[in-house]
């Protein structure tokens, strides 16, 4: 006989570690574990009775986490230090402004301040924040912000919202437009003087002599060097200080050598032998070269701070959903507040064309409301009395009044907006080969920059030292790792951002490449493949009992239950004005259903298997007539009090239109859809049936699905699970790729990769065109990069010369070497136009 422990594990301080714990308990053999963090409780079946200090030997092989037994007085209580907590410690919306790299070289890492990359030297990208604090500003005066409403001290006007924006990347932005600016003014005078040069009889040594011109073309150069892009020196210095090689060790080192080989040629000339030096006996200066170099560099920099803020737009439209004020209730008089002074509980009047400010319920009239920001989906959904409102989505033409349930971060837009931005800084597997290159890019790059020189040097035509330097310069500046960096990361980041705005949350980028792989995609049926929206069809009583009393007790033992096909017996009772009365015992029984002491009597609701636990007979008559609902698609659950079969009850749960047409699409993609249910083999097969599936299992209990999904992975199979329960949560955890429907429950959403928000099958369908496109973008994105530098480096280094008679300036190299990068994100920028 199988039987249900509850244990309270320590240790868990987020949803990762549940998620290890989970696993790790799922590893004992004989068992079948749901971790929930709050409360931080392990619920175990278990087929044999296993020490506890087994279960505590596997959790230490993971981290510092202990399990212990408990009751439900002690669950209780951790509920309710959570719920004082909550009370007295209002939740962040995560104000303060964070900083990340773009190219994730410490993986998620977030960094307190603006400024470089320690490991790569690039930009700080400011984190998009949820900030929901409404401040208010004068139309007239601009300097003038408070935090609430009212007028301006200076002229009276009336204060106004003002608008909101990342200050961070604004401020970067404007930075390196100014340095541009400085540089252009001062390289392009450099550039016309040296270029002057080519002309014959050239005019500008009538006015002064060539090595005045020198001077003036060094004294123009500070600016650039010294002001504008100083920044790529620091930033070259650091990361040979650091051995953390990079794009700017590249960039420092070549212009440089020949910042500073112009400057000791412009004081000391006599040092320099003659290949060094023109007919008039002046050496070759390169302060053009230097400079151009510098601000085309800049100018990569300017446009990949421009395209870094298109690539995080998905996340700034999901901002601009939540309005800054709304309009509260107090003893039914209306006033406008900040969005940050909402508190759970209030009432809250949203008026026809108004975003829906937090989440929570119609108390109060109805409405069509649009849901697509969330969703994807364009038609908008009627809401009535008791239904659930999201923040973010548009009221229609009606005025309702709802009830807020959810502010700030725990809003299902704020927690939208969270993953996306947690999932956008995540590394996928396959950028781990470009890191493997760039971690040996530069020194090679630098040597082959020296062979360059000296092969030059030996081999060229006169004046070959000089060959060998403009060669060697090129190959250094032309080399930039940056694209083979940015390849994965923007695409990644771009790609989450269009899943989030077709109602697809991906979790991290790993879940975005696996999904491209599956081939085996597992799914529950209730609230997967159906409504999960049950209704009652009917309540059966045996031997001429009261059909009504027994809907009480049944509604009476389901009340605490979670599960849809419960919550559809309490609804029905509900719905005939029957009153349910306390229940003592309730147990849910995985698989199986649930029972409970009411009136001194066990009544047990739930299938065959929960009958022959608690030894009740079915007779062969009820057992035939049960079948014969069952193969109509019903889901049928016997009903025992006190150990004697007193008869049945008949749900329903209507099969999504969407659901058929997405499994033939799946299939189609060759793609094998097996679903797995805890209802019986009648039902199931009906439901197999109508959608044409290629496989099913029924009767199956939480350790059947996370074994069928074990053993298909030992197959060597990629494998999807979709469900949208507890019981469903060991086998999204297990899964390759767990896919969670946002219509379940939160354990369920926690425990899966991939969550849909509207729970539609068809998002499976988008979530695999979308890792699809996105591993084909990254695809060409590294192979643009590699081809980029395995072309670029020969050339740069003069191996056409030789048969055609072309080499690469350094400051063409530089304007290829910006260019690549802004090339590769506006390849990425492409995903936002794809059709999921």
């Amino acid at each position: 006989m199988e039987m249900n422990h509850k244990y309270i594990v320590t240790g868990m301080s987020c949803n990762g570690c549940r998620t290890k714990v989970e696993k790790a308990l799922n590893e004992v053999e004989g068992i079948s574990a749901v971790v929930t963090l709050d409360p931080p409780v392990a619920s175990i079946t278990m087929e044999k009775h296993i020490p506890t200090e087994q279960l505590k030997k596997s959790l230490s092989l993971i981290g510092n986490y202990t399990i212990d037994d408990t009751n439900e007085a002690e669950i209780n209580a951790f509920k309710k230090i959570k719920v004082e907590k909550k009370i007295v410690k209002p939740s962040s919306d995560n104000s303060n402004s964070k900083y990340y790299c773009p190219m994730h070289c410490e993986g998620d890492k977030l960094y307190d301040k603006a400024g470089d990359c320690p490991v790569c030297g690039m930009d700080l990208v400011p984190q998009v924040s949820i900030n929901q604090k409404a401040e208010y500003t004068c139309p007239m005066h601009p300097e003038v912000i408070k935090n609430e409403a009212g007028d301006c001290p200076i002229c009276g006007m009336d204060l106004v919202i003002k608008a909101t924006n990342n200050d961070g990347e604004s401020k970067t932005y404007s930075d390196l437009l100014r340095k541009m600016k400085i540089a252009i003014a001062f390289t392009t005078p450099i550039f016309i003087i040296a270029m002057t040069d080519m002309i014959p009889n050239n005019p500008l040594m009538k006015v002064m002599r060539h090595n005045e011109w020198n001077w003036l073309q060094f004294i123009l150069s500070l600016p650039v060097v010294f002001y504008a892009c100083w920044i790529f020196f620091v930033r070259a210095w650091k990361s040979i200080v650091s051995l953390n090689l990079n794009m700017f060790t590249l960039i420092g080192i070549g212009s440089g050598v020949a910042y500073l080989f112009s400057i000791i040629g412009l004081l000391f000339p006599s040092v320099f032998p003659h290949e060094f030096k023109n007919e008039m006996g002046v050496v070759h200066l390169y302060f053009e070269a230097t400079t151009v170099i510098l601000t085309l560099v800049l100018l990569g920099q300017l446009l990949e701070a421009k395209a870094h803020s298109q690539t995080s737009g998905a996340i700034k439209e999901l901002l601009k959903l939540t309005p800054t004020e709304t309009t509260i209730l107090i003893n039914g008089i209306g006033s406008k507040i900040s969005i940050s002074d909402v508190k759970k509980g209030d009432f809250l009047r949203i008026k026809p064309g108004e975003k829906v400010p937090v989440d929570g319920k119609i108390v109060t009239g109805e409405s069509t409301i649009d849901e697509s920001m969330i969703t994807g989906e364009p038609i908008p959904v009627d809401k009535k009395v008791g239904d659930s409102v999201s923040s973010g989505t548009i009221n229609g033409n009606k005025t309702f009044v709802m009830v807020a349930e959810k502010i700030g971060s725990e809003t299902l837009l704020s927690q939208i907006i969270q993953m996306v931005n947690d999932a956008s800084r995540s590394k996928a597997p396959i950028q781990k080969l470009a890191d493997s290159v760039a971690k040996y890019f530069v020194p090679i790059v630098v040597s082959v920059a020296v062979i360059t020189f000296f092969i030059w040097a030996k081999f060229g035509p006169d004046p070959a030292l000089v060959y060998g330097f403009i060669n060697a310069i090129a190959v250094l500046i032309i080399a930039c790792p940056c694209a083979l960096g940015l390849a994965t990361p923007m695409s990644v980041m771009v790609g989450v951002g269009k899943g989030a705005s077709s109602g697809v949350l991906i979790k991290n980028a790993e879940a975005l490449e696996n999904m491209n792989k599956i081939n085996v995609l597992i799914i529950d049926k209730t609230g997967t493949i159906t409504e999960g929206k049950p209704s009652v069809d009917k309540v059966f009583a045996l031997k001429g009992a009261d059909s009504d009393k027994l809907l009480q007790s049944i509604a009476s033992v389901n009340q605490y239950s979670e599960h849809p096909l419960a919550q559809a017996v309490v609804n029905y009772a509900k719905e005939k004005n029957i009153t349910l009365t306390p229940t003592e015992g309730f147990e849910a029984i995985a698989g199986k259903g649930v029972i409970g002491t009411l009136n001194d009597k066990k009544i047990a609701i739930g299938n065959i298997a929960l009958m022959q636990q608690i030894k009740a007979i079915v007779s062969v008559d009820l057992e035939n007539t049960v079948t014969a609902e069952q193969k109509l698609g019903k889901t049928v659950s016997f009903i025992a009090i006190d150990g004697e079969v007193a008869g049945y009850v008949a749900i329903t749960d209507a099969i999504k239109a969407t659901s058929k047409d997405a499994i033939k699409e799946l299939m189609n993609q060759g793609i094998e859809v097996v679903m797995l249910t805890g209802d019986n083999e009648n039902t199931a097969h009906a439901v197999a049936a109508e959608l044409n599936l290629s496989a099913y299992k029924a009767n199956c209990l939480p350790e059947d699905k996370l074994k069928e999904i074990k053993s298909l992975q030992a197959q060597g199979k990629i494998v999807a699970m979709a469900g949208d329960g507890i019981n469903d949560a060991p086998a999204l955890v297990q899964a390759n790729i767990g896919i969670a429907m946002g219509t379940g429950t939160d354990v369920a959403i926690e425990s899966a990769k991939i969550t849909l928000v509207k729970g539609d099958l068809q998002g499976i369908v988008k979530a695999k065109k979308l890792s699809h496109a996105v591993m084909n973008n990254i695809k060409q994105n590294l192979f643009f990069a590699f081809i980029y530098n395995t072309v670029g480096i020969p050339i740069a280094a003069g191996v056409l010369y030789p048969v055609f008679g072309i080499l690469l300036s350094p400051m063409l190299a530089a304007l290829a070497m910006s260019f690549s990068s802004v090339s590769v994100i506006g390849n990425a920028l492409r995903l936002r136009s794809i059709k999921l």
